[in-house]
């Protein structure tokens, strides 16, 4: 005969304890908190069932007693930080609103660079990203458009922000691995650069930089796509 074929299920719709029984050992938040804590120090590559119940002090057949999968481990983590953004009262402005979360999500980011890996809508779901998606829709309530075109404008802006975020992390970690400084590296670069561009091969290049000279402000950069993207929108 046949096995029962599997079904899906999400795991906040799983109670945490029934209502029989002794109080679990361990919560939700415990085993979040402790995976959290090993990706935000060694990478979400390190992130296994055995470690997290190594930093528990239980079996790990134990642990898939509380997060059947890995992937519900994945989502306990993505729910922990998604508590840590800031839900304020919306100002009014829905573009400096939009452009208040953007940012508190990119420092988000840069405490947990695990966590562009992650940004998927498989886990977006979660109770405190709801709490989330609801905060950016009140932002949002002084812009007059469907809610269809409100939902793809916090994509849009959460998109950005990983992006911005994951290159970061990239150069970072690549930085880290060479025996030189960031420094040297970009000084070689532009060198060679300033070289490709004085040939006269790239006359549209060479006048796109002698139009502006100066050093790339990248912090304007990523407030200026911001600005664009949401006057898009408008």
């Amino acid at each position: 005969m046949a096995g029962r074929a599997a079904v899906p299920e999400v795991i906040w719709s799983r109670p945490e304890r029934t209502g029989r029984g002794p109080r679990p050992a361990y919560s939700r938040a415990d085993i979040a908190a402790a995976a959290v804590r090993i990706a935000d120090a060694e990478g979400l590559d390190a992130v296994s069932m055995r470690r997290v119940a190594g930093e528990l002090g239980c079996g790990t057949m134990s642990l898939y007693n509380y997060v059947p999968r890995k992937e519900d481990l994945y989502e306990l983590m993505m729910d922990a930080v998604s508590g840590e953004h800031e839900l304020w009262e919306p100002s009014g402005d829905w573009r400096a609103d939009m452009i208040r979360v953007a940012h508190q999500t990119r420092a988000l980011m840069r405490r947990h660079t695990w966590l562009p890996r992650l940004m998927s809508p498989v886990y977006g779901f979660s109770p405190n990203a709801l709490r989330y998606l609801e905060h950016c829709l009140a932002c949002l309530d002084p812009f007059e458009a469907p809610y269809g075109t409100k939902m793809e404008l916090v994509a849009m802006v959460n998109g950005i922000v990983t992006t911005y975020v994951g290159n970061e992390i990239a150069t970072v970690e690549r930085t880290r691995s060479l025996p030189w400084s960031q420094e040297q590296e970009n000084a070689a670069r532009i060198a060679y650069l300033g070289r490709q561009v004085a040939s006269g091969a790239y006359p549209r290049l060479a006048a796109s930089f002698a139009e502006d000279a100066g050093p790339i402000d990248l912090e304007s950069v990523f407030e200026r796509a911001l600005r664009r993207v949401l006057d898009g929108f408008a």
